[in-house]
């Protein structure tokens, strides 16, 4: 059954997640999708890229969107919702971190298993070694990488999140593992099938939406999501307006209260918001 909207939406905050949601296979971010969201910022609805990538990670596409400077351009919620940070103050306005018992348990449990393990903060990914994941992840990430030789250690401070890559067969395996054994300490979800993430308790995209709706004095029902994948799923569950993208997981798409006709890789946001926004 096609989820298409009845008749116009009118949305005061459009968060977007990126990786086969607002970004193209290449990468990019479609030509008739950056027209559509500088349309809806010249409206003052907030346009707010919301990622499991860190800060600057995200900053190259807030730079083609072009609208950083303005109200609307001016917060990225980032980490999957671990940070939410405003572009105008240069300053997070809102963290989160998984305790270090948490992630010391799961890096000891990654190590017997032969997974390598990585964390962040806004330009560096910190690793516990240097390998084709963790090359991967910082590259596609616009990141640098550092190795850490006593990672255990390094851990002890907290942090917003915790990076296992592998193989999927095997990540599968682990996070079934991990999310018996931590419980309701932390979030454990893949964001790709090879990605296995950890993160806070009661935090994630859709939490972070809803802080930054508080904090701009928006109603939740108001705020429009797009996503296709297991970390955009609170944010689909809580948005008023939620849309998964036609290329996304049925899951997904069956959480969402539309789905886009297009692709990512088709201006699907934008051929959205030209139909049913303006």
């Amino acid at each position: 059954m096609t989820k298409l909207p009845s008749e116009k939406l009118n949305p005061v905050l459009i968060a977007l997640d990126l990786d086969d949601t607002l970004l193209t296979k290449d990468l990019t971010i479609g030509p008739k999708t950056v027209k559509a969201l500088q349309n809806c910022a010249s409206r003052g609805i907030y346009i707010v890229p919301c990622s499991g990538r860190a800060e600057n990670g995200i900053l190259p596409f807030v730079r083609v969107l072009n609208i950083a400077g303005t109200q609307a351009g001016r917060f990225i919620i980032a980490m999957n919702g671990s940070t939410i940070f405003d572009l105008h103050k240069r300053e997070t306005i809102y963290s989160r971190k998984v305790n270090a018992d948490v992630l010391t348990f799961a890096y000891e449990e990654a190590i017997k298993r032969g997974f390598a393990c990585q964390v962040y903060n806004s330009d560096t990914t910190f690793a516990n070694v240097d390998n084709e994941f963790s090359r991967m992840d910082a590259k596609l990430c616009h990141l640098n990488l550092k190795v850490v030789d006593d990672f255990k250690s390094f851990l002890q401070t907290g942090h917003t999140k915790m990076l296992i890559p592998g193989k999927e067969n095997e990540v599968a395996e682990f996070q079934k593992f991990l999310s018996r054994e931590l419980g309701d300490r932390a979030v454990v979800f893949t964001s790709k099938p090879y990605f296995l993430e950890i993160m806070p308790p009661n935090v994630g995209k859709g939490e972070a939406i809803e802080y930054l709706c508080q904090y701009l004095q928006i109603p939740l029902e108001k705020a429009m999501s797009f996503g296709d994948s297991m970390n955009d799923e609170t944010m689909i569950r809580m948005c008023g307006y939620s849309v998964g993208m036609s290329n996304g997981l049925k899951y997904i798409q069956d959480c969402a209260k539309f789905v886009t006709r297009l692709s990512n890789n088709e201006d699907g946001i934008g051929d959205f918001l030209n139909e049913f926004v303006f």
